[in-house]
């Protein structure tokens, strides 16, 4: 191959080059402006809305409606008690107790009231306890018109460590026991007496039957 052959096929060769380069440029320039045109048409992903502060806790308001007020309890009833009645828990007197009523006369059982409280305790530590025993019927000014007599009381099995009267107070049988050995107990009039015992028996007043004290052995 002579000089002149070899020159023309050198400059087809390097033609033949320039030219895939060229195809080569522009098919990355194609593609480049074909995906920037795809992406054009696309809006950009929203952005998320910040939360706005937080809303405060309600709060109680006060309505302006009055507050109710608690109706306090009844107060007890008032008690005829003589002067010199020691203080101490009522054990109960058969019925209602009844104030002092100038002008209903007698009522029987339901005159008698019956008050137990605590005493000195025995050297040995035994609790002992106070009974008084009011007959609070007023009828007359000597008290004659509500004496009442064979007051009998509820006392399940009454003992005492110390001596109790017999006179005052006495067990006949179970729950029943004699007040003043059965003698009227006039308007007013108070009888008392002590018991030692581990316990308090709780007593009530089982039966008492209006007198004529003149006529009451």
């Amino acid at each position: 191959m002579g000089p002149s052959a070899m020159r023309m096929r050198a400059s087809s060769s390097t033609g033949l080059k320039a030219i895939v380069a060229s195809t080569w440029l522009a098919l990355l320039l194609g593609s480049g402006s074909l995906a920037a045109s795809d992406d054009a048409g696309f809006s950009p992903p929203p952005t998320a809305v910040p939360a706005g502060p937080p809303r405060p806790a309600l709060r109680a308001v006060a309505t302006g409606l009055p507050v109710p007020v608690p109706v306090p309890a009844p107060l007890p009833r008032k008690i005829l008690r003589p002067s010199g009645v020691a203080g101490g828990s009522s054990g109960g007197a058969g019925g209602p107790v009844r104030p002092s009523r100038m002008d209903e006369g007698c009522a029987g059982a339901e005159d008698i009231a019956i008050f137990q409280g605590h005493a000195s305790s025995l050297p040995g530590g035994v609790p002992a306890y106070k009974v008084d025993v009011i007959n609070q019927c007023l009828g007359d000014l000597d008290g004659g018109d509500c004496a009442i007599a064979g007051i009998h009381v509820r006392c399940g099995w009454f003992s005492s460590v110390s001596l109790v009267d017999p006179r005052k107070f006495r067990r006949l049988g179970h729950d029943d026991c004699l007040l003043n050995d059965g003698r009227p107990l006039l308007g007013g009039e108070t009888i008392s007496f002590e018991y030692a015992n581990s316990f308090p028996y709780e007593l009530s007043v089982r039966v008492a039957t209006c007198v004529d004290p003149t006529t009451t052995p």
